[in-house]
């Protein structure tokens, strides 16, 4: 873009004034108006960090307003901006609201797109093949979609009469877009007129390649001066070697504390026997007869028993040599979990699991043979068919490789359900991949309101020029807020622990009036305390799962009275300001399951340091999390209790205090209430 002055002259101002100069007349335009310091000291800092090509790690507490803060220095700098964000919220905030605001305000020409994974644009190949062939006659089967629990509610005549909606709605669209549907398809018939990555086989080799919704979506991104993603998307970006996104300059992280868990992911590979039932179903009518349809039948009747031989063995290790026996979690009991050391035996499930794994690929390969080798003549959707199936039986190899040649670096494990087992691989250490494949190619700026203990470390960055800030918050946490500790509780290894905590609940939010968040480390506990209090409170009580989430929230929210009870799903993106949240209720320290398979892991390889180095920088950032859903407003007022003594009694307890909001601390119940009684009485 043309500066001012001379062609190629370089404007004199410094990048951070001119990025300040840019936010204070976009948040002049905006219905506050309001100038905050700690948005404009990121604001300067991002500048100077794209100027000078240092990363940047910035903390900015709720109420900065770190979007903008990112996306002034963003528009200023004038280079090639991806935004990944963790969340589909802020996504559209910065689509709808924050990117449009400044292209207003700021006077600076660019563009901006949002790009998706490719299984959230609708694939016109598909939808002429459903629409030239049938729509019953092209409805799914449980094994053609996988099993992902796409079997929902509707039946078949529910599931056609989405498919016909989305075809018509396919004839008008512009973008293809899902997030722009009037109503939500069922996912059996989006499951038909939609292709994952593994399964699209590109452009050039579709017959509607030069009509694809998401490649219209992919040449947007690459024309527009900042691209807007999900931060999954920008993992599946660096495990295809930089063949998702258009070239960049600039990579910001928003709400970076999710990045470790999320490229732990994107960074691995997964199989599961719906992809090989898929596989079956889409190349069993494309192989010659006779040995082609026994080679997709072999293939499908695999997918069984791999469900059969996974099934039993979700949320543990596989394919591993145990190692010696780290610490227990948490705050050390008193014991020690005895764990066979170097040397001992595999698990006997994994020479039958290795077995058939290598059967799989010698089944997949054949398939893929005929597949590549003709079989039923046909044009037009055959063409298109084959090159899907091929697709995705190249995919599912190349997993089923990595998971052949897995190294010390990665844990291989069972996710999912019974029902839907996923066999997962993933790295024990992301820090490496992302230090060899992203840090040295872009200059990166990760914001969070709560920045985890070494997250530069833990993601690699150690090796690498940057910087790290903390602007606070706008909020003023020590008058509006309290911190309470349950001191007094039993240790929770007492039987009398869980009623003890069920009384301590009771009385908080009776003193509150309702309006509390009960935040609890497992499904069970939230169910348990539900039942003993449903029928003494005398409020109304919402139990996550018995509505979405969505529905939860908005029932929260309009009635002040209220008491929500809820897990981990609900320690983030809830954001409820005003009068319906004043207590914010934690039944115990967030420390990750001791027998979690990718935690096991990453203590063996921290040793003697693996509390220090792995569970308590994860119990901090959620415990953060947990107690940021109170003050989401400058009006806000409650209190953030933790019902669990060792936050008061523990020698790590600083490490936890330190990543809370500075909010004022006590141990006595009595104060809490009085507090609470005071904010219940102040006026609405």
């Amino acid at each position: 873009m043309a500066t001012d002055g001379a062609p190629g002259a370089a404007d004199p101002t410094p990048p951070a004034d001119l990025a300040a100069a840019a936010l204070a007349r976009i948040t002049g335009t905006l219905p506050t108006g309001e100038r905050r310091p700690q948005q404009e000291a990121m604001c300067r800092a991002v500048a100077a960090a794209l100027a000078t090509g240092r990363h940047l790690v910035v903390q900015a507490g709720t109420g900065t307003g770190k979007s903008l803060a990112y996306a002034v220095p963003a528009v200023t700098s004038k280079k090639k901006v991806v935004v990944a964000t963790a969340t589909k919220a802020l996504q559209d905030q910065l689509a709808e609201k924050d990117l449009p605001a400044v292209a207003a305000a700021s006077g600076e020409p660019f563009t901006f797109a949002v790009l998706k994974g490719r299984a959230n644009y609708l694939c016109r190949q598909r939808a002429v093949e459903v629409d030239g062939h049938g729509v019953a006659q092209q409805l799914p089967t449980d094994d053609a979609v996988g099993d992902d629990g796409l079997s929902g509610e509707g039946g078949a005549e529910g599931v056609v009469d989405h498919v016909r909606r989305l075809l018509r709605w396919a004839a008008v669209t512009d973008t293809g877009d899902r997030g722009e549907l009037a109503f939500e398809p069922h996912p059996r018939a989006w499951a038909m007129l939609s292709v994952g990555p593994r399964d699209c086989p590109g452009a050039f080799r579709c017959p509607s390649g030069p009509v694809c919704f998401a490649e219209r979506a992919r040449a947007a991104a690459a024309a527009a001066d900042v691209v807007v993603v999900n931060t999954h998307l920008y993992g599946a970006h660096l495990a295809s070697g930089g063949a998702v996104l258009p070239d960049h300059d600039v990579v910001v992280f928003d709400e970076a504390h999710e990045m470790e868990e999320v490229m732990t992911q994107s960074l691995g590979a997964e199989v599961t026997p719906g992809r090989f039932r898929a596989l079956a179903a889409l190349s069993r009518p494309l192989v010659r007869a006779g040995e082609g349809a026994q080679a997709a039948d072999d293939l499908g009747a695999l997918a069984d028993r791999l469900e059969a031989e996974l099934a039993g063995r979700v949320g543990t290790r596989v394919l591993h040599d145990p190692g010696p026996a780290p610490g227990p979690p948490g705050e050390p009991m008193g014991r020690e979990r005895v764990r066979p050391g170097p040397g001992a035996p595999p698990h006997p499930d994994d020479a039958a699991l290795r077995g058939l794994l290598e059967l799989a690929a010698t089944r997949l390969a054949r398939v893929a043979g005929l597949l590549r080798g003709g079989g039923a003549a046909g044009a037009g959707d055959d063409t298109a068919r084959r090159a899907r199936a091929q697709s995705a039986a190249d995919h599912l190899a190349e997993d089923l490789g990595r998971l052949a040649a897995r190294t010390d670096d990665e844990v291989a494990w069972v996710d999912g359900t019974p029902r839907s087992p996923v066999l997962r691989l993933s790295p024990v250490d992301v820090g490496p991949p992302l230090a060899a494949r992203l840090w040295g190619e872009v200059t990166a700026v990760l914001a969070s309101a709560t920045v985890p203990p070494r997250l530069p470390e833990r993601l690699g960055l150690g090796g690498f020029a940057f910087d790290e800030l903390d602007v606070g918050s706008p909020f003023d946490y020590r008058s509006h807020a309290l911190l309470y500790v349950a001191r007094h509780l039993p240790d929770r290894r007492r039987p009398d622990a869980e009623p003890a905590i069920w009384e301590e609940l009771a009385a908080l939010m009776a003193a509150a009036g309702g309006r509390t968040l009960a935040l609890f480390t497992s499904r069970r506990a939230t169910e348990a305390a539900a039942a003993a209090l449903g029928d003494r409170v005398g409020f109304p009580l919402l139990v996550q799962g018995q509505l979405p989430k969505g529905r939860l929230l908005e029932a929260f929210a309009a009635d002040e009275s209220s008491c929500l009870f809820a897990t981990l799903g609900f320690w983030q993106g809830v954001d409820v300001p005003g009068r319906s949240l004043s207590l914010v209720t934690v039944d115990r320290l967030p420390f990750p399951r001791p027998d979690d398979p990718l935690m096991a892991a990453r203590r063996e390889r921290a040793g003697d340091a693996a509390f220090r180095l792995v569970d308590l920088p994860r119990a901090a950032t959620l415990l953060a999390q947990g107690a940021g859903r109170l003050i989401r407003s400058a009006d806000d007022r409650g209190v953030v209790a933790v019902l669990d003594p060792r936050l008061a009694t523990a020698g790590y307890r600083g490490v936890l205090l330190a990543a809370l909001p500075p909010m004022r601390r006590t141990t006595e119940r009595r104060q809490a209430e009085e507090f609470l009684r005071r904010v219940v009485a102040a006026p609405g």
